[in-house]
């Protein structure tokens, strides 16, 4: 089987600190922002280049079109933060909350989500390639329709999880746990389980299994 690919690391200059705010077509290189809250406020076609931003708070926030290049969020709660038709590149979540946070018909590439609590956030439409979830917390999570490449799931939370209209061959859910989860049976070939993962797949898929 062909190794996937790992995500290559942020590139970071020498980061000044700053404050941190949303305003509209704002582009942020070079700087690490601390504690910050900006929750519930609307920015469009904002950018973040070469950033580190610690313990922000950017909750139920809209940020259409942003992009996001070379950065590291730690710490940081995200949680419903609107991200639809963003892009992502090189770009570490660790340790984040990002609880209903949406992604959908975002780019993503490069980028890792390590230890982060993502119970209901949204990847539907997205395109992923060469993305890592490690050790994240995604129940009740949405991937329909997703597009991937190089995406490695490892020790995570996939119960309710939607896969619909997925292609599901070369990924592997072995090392993740999940007592419900949501497959379309035709993608199902080449998919990596474990043997209790094959008894809850067959019977969300209404197969009777016989002693």
């Amino acid at each position: 089987m062909k190794k996937s690919k790992i995500p290559a690391a942020p590139d970071l200059p020498l980061l000044e600190a700053a404050d941190f705010y949303l305003e509209d077509e704002e582009i942020f290189s070079g700087f690490t922002f601390t504690g910050d809250d900006q929750s519930y406020q609307t920015a469009e076609n904002m950018a973040l280049q070469g950033c580190m931003l610690k313990n922000i708070h950017l909750q139920n926030t809209h940020l259409p079109r942003f992009d996001c290049t070379n950065v590291i969020f730690e710490n940081c709660d995200l949680s419903n933060v609107v991200w639809i038709g963003a892009s992502f590149w090189r770009v570490i979540f660790r340790g984040c909350k990002l609880t209903g946070a949406n992604f959908a018909e975002s780019h993503l590439r490069d980028c890792v989500f390590e230890d982060c609590l993502a119970d209901f956030s949204s990847f539907s439409n997205a395109t992923l390639k060469v993305v890592t979830f490690d050790h994240c917390q995604l129940n009740e999570a949405e991937f329909f329709e997703m597009n991937w490449q190089h995406t490695r799931l490892t020790n995570s939370q996939l119960t309710g999880s939607n896969w619909f209209h997925v292609k599901l061959k070369g990924l592997d859910f072995s090392t993740n746990i999940f007592d419900r989860i949501a497959l379309s049976q035709e993608n199902l070939p080449g998919l990596i389980v474990n043997q209790e993962q094959v008894l809850v797949i067959a019977m969300g898929l209404g197969i009777v299994i016989s002693d």
